[in-house]
């Protein structure tokens, strides 16, 4: 059963989103770890700085207080020498216990208190030591009597253990925490892992279900393609048939109907002589005739006849107009591009020059604007087509204004290119704007020679170029025709469709 293609996205989606899911929580769990780690660590360093502090401390006082009872019995003031090394020691401890724990509230009142014992404990031995060395061994001996030195000794044990014990449990209950972190850690990263694979498994397995359908279904259109391009084969080559027989018989039309033509010019001319022979015969027998109807002969002679000549020949000129008008265009509107790189300007100046005298005598002036200046296509082609509107704009101009041509270039999307041809003369009515184009056709005052054709060849010479040309026009004000085209001309157009 084919998988719906409506289904494969959204299913992939919800997946890919599982696994990215637990791949973050398994990251996230990582890093918080890692914090907690580096958190635990630097716990650590503190609690055993504390603890340390808090035994060298302790150990100090001690030596300090050994030092004491040495020079009290011996008299010997060897004993001191560690005693001032005692003393700072302990007064350096002492600060370093206040630095580390000074912001913590459990040890507020401990610090304070053993500061408070660390003082009076070494106020204490000075004053003996004092005495010893002033030799009042006796109020020496009163002071340590007191056991008022064992008394702040003992406490200031008292608070040392306590401060160890504390450390000791801290340090233990953090060991603890990161074991459960640890085991947390491991237990995530499993059920991550085992989402991750089930996921992975999942995708992998409807991409390949999907993959075995599309390539079930390329093979079926592979197998439909190879009897489409058959079919396509045999009408291709029947359109281009046809196409070849239609363009023959368009020739075999025109040349036969020309034919004719010639023979009716043929004869024309030979009813002509006949006619004036006949003429001639009339004017000698002069009133020897005996025909009533002399005159109405003579009327039909010299009249009827050479005006029905002259329509004849009139009419066979018009019909051969015609006719190479359509193998004009017939020829022309399929002729085989020719690509090549043109320049605008030069080749607005070449069309130019051919009626600069008419440009001159109609006060007349032409400006460019080209801001594309080069583009690739037919370049015969091209010329005809500038030309042609060129010619209209000077032969249909205002009289009564002088002529001003503009021709112009622009970038368009999807790579191609507009060429405007702009002018002041007559223009064009709205509604004979559409009809301008069609071949035979003239529009507005007919006070020119013409015959309809020339619009309907550039026409037809632009699409096969790949373009088109259209125009915008307002009566007694101008016309701009606009030719499109591509930039680059890469091959005849023709080629990518049947020809109609």
């Amino acid at each position: 059963m084919f998988i719906a293609k409506r289904l494969i996205v959204p299913i992939s989606l919800v997946l890919l989103v599982v696994g990215l899911m637990a791949l973050l929580a398994v990251v996230g769990m990582t890093v918080w770890l890692g914090d907690r780690t580096n958190e635990h660590f630097e716990q650590v360093v503190r609690l055993r700085d504390v603890r340390v502090a808090a035994v060298e401390l302790r150990s100090a006082v001690q030596s300090a207080e050994a030092s004491q009872r040495g020079l009290l019995l011996t008299g010997n003031e060897i004993y001191l020498s560690p005693y001032a090394t005692a003393k700072t020691s302990a007064n350096r401890q002492l600060d370093s216990l206040k630095r580390n724990l000074g912001d913590d509230p459990q040890f507020g009142a401990v610090l304070q208190r053993l500061g408070v014992l660390v003082v009076d404990k070494f106020a204490e031995m000075d004053k003996t030591i004092e005495l010893k060395n002033d030799r009042k061994d006796s109020e020496a001996l009163a002071i340590t009597n007191t056991n008022r030195g064992k008394a702040l000794m003992d406490e200031v044990n008292l608070f040392v253990s306590g401060i160890v014990r504390a450390m000791d449990n801290r340090l233990t209950s953090g060991v603890a925490q990161q074991k459960t972190n640890a085991t947390n850690l491991r237990f995530a990263s499993i059920v991550a892992a085992f989402l991750i694979v089930l996921v992975v498994g999942a995708v992998t397995a409807t991409l390949l279900r999907y993959t075995r359908e599309l390539t079930q279904a390329r093979d079926e259109v592979a197998s439909l393609n190879v009897s489409l391009e058959d079919r396509v084969k045999r009408r291709t080559e029947a359109l281009a048939r046809a196409n070849e027989e239609m363009q023959r018989f368009t020739h075999l039309v025109s040349h036969d109907i020309r034919a004719p033509l010639i023979s009716i010019v043929g004869f024309s001319e030979e009813l002509s002589d006949s006619a004036k022979e006949l003429a001639q015969l009339l004017e000698k027998s002069g009133t020897a005739v005996t025909v009533p109807n002399l005159q109405q002969v003579q009327r039909i002679t010299n009249e009827e006849m050479p005006e029905a000549i002259s329509y004849i020949r009139k009419s066979t000129s018009k019909m051969e107009m015609l006719l190479n008008a359509v193998l004009l265009l017939s020829r022309d509107g399929r002729r085989e591009p020719r690509p090549e790189a043109i320049d605008l300007e030069h080749m607005v100046l070449a069309n130019t020059s051919a009626i600069q005298h008419q440009i001159l005598d109609a006060d007349g002036r032409i400006d460019t604007q080209l801001d594309i200046p080069t583009i690739v296509t037919d370049r015969l082609s091209l010329e005809q087509v500038l030309g042609n509107l060129l010619d209209n704009a000077v032969k249909y101009r205002a009289k009564e204004r002088p002529l001003r041509l503009k021709v112009s270039s622009k970038m368009l999307p999807d790579d191609q290119v507009a060429i405007e041809v702009a002018d002041n003369g007559r223009g064009v009515a709205q509604q004979d704007l559409g009809r301008i184009f069609e071949l035979f056709r003239r529009v507005g005052k007919l006070d020119q020679t013409g015959d309809g054709v020339g619009l309907a060849y550039a026409r037809a010479v632009v699409r096969n170029l790949g373009g088109d040309i259209t125009a915008t026009s307002e009566l007694d004000k101008g016309t701009t025709f606009r030719i499109v085209l591509p930039r680059e001309l890469a091959r005849h157009p023709a080629t990518d469709s049947v020809p109609a």
